[in-house]
């Protein structure tokens, strides 16, 4: 969490009427690339940006830090917190007293400021996690790069019952959380720092700029907004010379992919607020209500300017382009530069994708200036473009239309259709007028709520050419958003559906399938079936007996807009069930093979299941000899060996060291859906052991107990038509509904100690067995008698 970055000015002149520049965002004209825009994307989390001669840089959490010269093609610097990440020398050695005190092994998002003696200072700090025990201190480097020398702690939270920085009693409803910082000049040349997450809100600070550290005195700081455990972190603070407004950004909500994370942003004359919304509420006023659970988002969701949120421009069979569409899940922890030279605004954020879990990537966006002194945001990502003139008739047509509303919530908002019509009137989904300001500058009223905004031309994906675009801002802070799109005849549109509808692999059907009914510009799928009771017309999947055999259907779609209609038919093979029983034994009796002679053998990995490299050994285990990992290595398993929702594992396990998200066991079809067993679970389940599934969706069973390092314990689970059941030592320790059902082919993929991801298990396993089947509690009892 959080966001900072050496903060280059904003500029935003306004200057209002129908025949001047109607917003601020770029000088000249600069002429689209030549060639379509490709893209090397990285992971940043909580990105806090510095530009350093002609190229950017991002820092974030976990001491992660990349770099670009052009906004699209990134360079990974480091990823994590290790002794040779090379931000330091050695980061544990040189932090130690920030990790001791916040009892972490990790860092939370940092900022890289350039202070005048020309010295670059990073705002370091960490925090427990599960409660505002936090550190924040800076260290020093002659280069962007580092090595970074440690100056010191200047602020601590979290110290319960004990005298906080302020001389009183700390009290997390009122007392920052000491993360997040965000270090910046005004215009007049103080250094200031904005920081805070969650706990008593965000706080700002006078700071020292020969030491780099706050000056004496303050206690915390000022509170500008927040508290009461309100879901508000991610501050950041930019000044524009032209508005002579500084902006405040936020992040409100949760940053997982669940937890509705959305951009903000606040205004105000002085450095240190108060700071207004666009309905001209006083920022100092939001805050949770005490009555409340902790982390009321009610309370606090009205407020603030939302920039942007869950969205998806989404994709219907036979647009143009693959996938879903294109959009984001809880992006935020913003930081922003100005860049003088081109007058262009620049929004860094990290966002999560849809139907994609945790993965998160940094993404730039232009902003742009409208004619109310709001920034608004380009709804895709920069590719080099610069707004310029857009004529009237270019913006009449049809648009793809976001409204970001101010939610703070998991549902993700989808594009609706909507026409502005020649005649200044707007149709379709929402209706209301619009009117063209300025160059490209455009005043849209829907619903009664004026917004104002920009067009801008940028490059869409599925098209792969640019698209003209709309981004506006009413005064109720919300944000709204368009991309126009070409209307198709309806024999166009059912020859482009026919074109694209497709299956995927139906050769080997084990579970439902997913048969779309809508395809583009709102035309229709029907579906039907040959053979009902095996593939119904909605999809539903019923497996044939093995005395019956493996059966054949024909699906046939018959798509349909207005008068025009086609037909197209798939051929689906679903597979017989199994007999329940045995898959595999894997004793690791001096080797990796299937003792059951069912399977084939394991293979040795590296660290990661796709890494070559690795050993693994035998000693002495539970029952004759035991596999041993040596925390850099791993084992693959034949692949499609759970193929459906009943299944059973067990095993011994005997680790050598206890490690968040370390796997023993893990099954996966793809990087989003898998089953992992921890004998260390993350913090949301204290650490204990679980089972885990992820990532869309996410499923967190709590066993209640953590398996011992250097002793022998028998885990085994089992899986009953999504009903999870554990047992530890024999002995049944969770029980759960709604486990998702992650073996839907035939193709899926198994390892023991290592994923695609975490670190490699280190201890010993011993007697592996897989079952196609639900054991029962005595089958486990007796499996895990030594």
């Amino acid at each position: 969490m959080a966001r900072a970055m050496f903060r280059t000015t904003l500029a935003a002149a306004l200057i209002v009427g129908v025949l001047a520049p109607s917003f601020v965002g770029a000088k000249g004209k600069q002429p689209p690339p030549a060639n379509p825009p490709t893209f090397t994307d990285v992971s940043v989390h909580d990105p806090s940006v510095i530009k350093v001669d002609d190229t950017y840089y991002v820092f974030g959490s976990h001491l992660a830090s990349a770099k670009t010269k052009d906004l699209m093609q990134w360079t990974q610097i480091s990823s994590s917190v290790s002794a040779d990440n090379p931000l330091f020398d050695d980061v544990l050695t040189e932090l130690k007293e920030t990790f001791d005190w916040a009892q972490s092994d990790t860092l939370w998002a940092p900022d890289v400021v350039r202070l005048k003696d020309g010295r670059f200072y990073m705002y370091y700090n960490a925090c427990k996690g599960d409660s505002p025990r936090s550190a924040m201190g800076v260290a020093v480097a002659d280069k962007v790069e580092g090595p970074y020398k440690d100056l010191g702690i200047f602020l601590k939270s979290g110290m319960w019952d004990q005298t906080s920085e302020d001389g009183t009693i700390y009290d997390a409803r009122v007392h920052p959380n000491v993360v997040d910082p965000n270090v910046f000049y005004d215009h007049k040349g103080q250094l200031w720092m904005v920081y805070g997450s969650y706990s008593g809100g965000i706080f700002i600070m006078k700071m020292d700029e020969h030491t780099g550290k706050p000056v004496a005195g303050q206690g915390y700081g000022k509170k500008l907004l927040g508290g009461n455990h309100s879901r508000i972190e991610g501050s950041y603070i930019l000044y524009s010379p032209d508005t002579r407004y500084y902006y405040l950004f936020m992040s409100f909500g949760g940053l997982a992919a669940d937890g509705g994370y959305n951009i903000r942003v606040a205004r105000s004359r002085n450095p240190d607020g108060p700071y207004y919304d666009a309905q001209g509420t006083d920022m100092i006023n939001v805050k949770a209500n005490p009555d409340l659970p902790l982390f009321d988002d009610a309370s606090i969701e009205p407020y603030g300017v939302k920039l942007m949120g869950n969205f998806l421009f989404d994709r219907k069979v036979g647009d143009p382009g693959s996938g879903i569409g294109v959009g984001y899940v809880s992006p935020g922890h913003n930081s922003a530069y100005y860049d003088a030279k081109s007058g262009k605004y620049f929004l860094f954020f990290h966002a999560r994708f849809p139907q994609q879990g945790e993965t998160h990537q940094v993404r730039v966006h232009q902003m742009f200036m409208n004619q109310d002194g709001w920034p608004v945001v380009a709804p895709y990502r920069y590719t080099g473009e610069t707004a310029d003139t857009v004529r009237w008739d270019e913006m009449a047509g049809s648009y793809k239309y976001i409204n970001h509303n101010k939610a703070i919530t998991t549902s993700i908002t989808l594009a609706q259709d909507i026409t502005l019509l020649p005649t200044g009137r707007i149709s379709g989904a929402v209706s209301g007028t619009w009117l063209k300001t300025g160059p490209n500058s455009v005043s849209i009223k829907i619903g009664g709520e004026r917004y104002s905004g920009v067009f801008a031309r940028e490059w869409n994906p599925d098209e792969a050419k640019y698209a003209l675009v709309f981004t506006a801002l009413s005064k109720q802070g919300v944000a709204i958003w368009g991309r126009k799109y070409q209307v198709l005849s309806d024999k166009q549109a059912v020859a482009a559906v026919v074109s694209d509808l497709s299956l995927g692999d139906t050769s080997a059907v084990i579970a439902n399938l997913s048969l779309p009914t809508e395809g583009t510009q709102h035309s229709t799928i029907a579906w039907q079936s040959s053979n009902p009771a095996v593939v119904s017309a909605t999809g539903v999947v019923t497996r044939p007996t093995p005395d019956v055999g493996d059966a054949t259907v024909t699906l046939t779609a018959t798509i349909t807009k207005g008068k025009a209609t086609a037909t197209k038919s798939f051929t689906v093979v679903v597979k017989a069930k199994k007999l329940g029983g045995l898959i595999a034994h894997y004793a690791f009796d001096g080797s990796l093979a299937d003792s059951a002679g069912l399977q084939g053998d394991g293979s040795v990995t590296g660290a990661r299941i796709d890494q070559a490299g690795g050993s693994i050994g035998y000693d002495t285990g539970v029952k004759g000899q035991a596999a041993v990992f040596d925390g850099a290595s791993g084992v693959k398993l034949p692949s499609g060996m759970f193929q459906g929702n009943s299944y059973s594992v067990a095993l011994w396990l005997k680790p050598a060291q206890l490690t968040a998200y370390t796997t023993t066991f893990f099954g996966a079809r793809d990087a989003n859906h898998w089953v992992s067993l921890l004998p260390m679970g993350h913090s949301g389940v204290g650490g204990r052991t679980m089972v885990w599934s992820g990532s869309v969706p996410w499923y967190d069973s709590d066993t209640g107990v953590q398996i011992p390092t250097n002793a022998w314990s028998h885990v085994a689970f089992t899986v009953n038509e999504g009903t999870l059941t554990i047992y530890v030592d024999g002995v049944q320790k969770y029980s759960g509904a709604n486990f998702p059902d992650v073996f839907t082919s035939t193709d899926a993929t198994f390892a023991l100690g290592v994923n695609w991801w975490d670190a490699a298990y280190k201890g010993q396993i011993d007697d592996l067995w897989l079952y196609d089947s639900v054991l029962t509690p005595e089958q486990i009892a007796a499996l895990a008698a030594k």
